[in-house]
């Protein structure tokens, strides 16, 4: 049976701007915010994506934070109560 070809996720122009930031990124040339240096490759990547977003270009979206806090004080309370009896 033929393999199914998987769904790209990110669009060839999308990695060609994390390539362009990347190069600047080594060179020292990259910035961010409000004129501070680009201090490491996970925040150039990070930029490039951003700029892919900007132009349209087909990018996920950004990970959203988690509510695991409540969760894990709801599993806590409820060990302790089995652990007394």
């Amino acid at each position: 049976m033929a393999r199914k070809a998987k769904k790209r996720r990110y669009s060839r122009s999308s990695g060609s701007d994390v390539e362009s930031e990347m190069r600047r990124y080594k060179k020292g040339t990259a910035k961010s915010g409000r004129g501070g240096r680009v201090k490491s490759r996970k925040q150039a990547i990070a930029i490039g994506l951003s700029k892919a977003r900007k132009k349209g270009k087909k990018v996920p979206k950004k990970a959203s934070k988690r509510k695991t806090s409540k969760k894990k004080t709801a599993r806590k309370s409820s060990k302790r109560k089995s652990s007394k009896r």
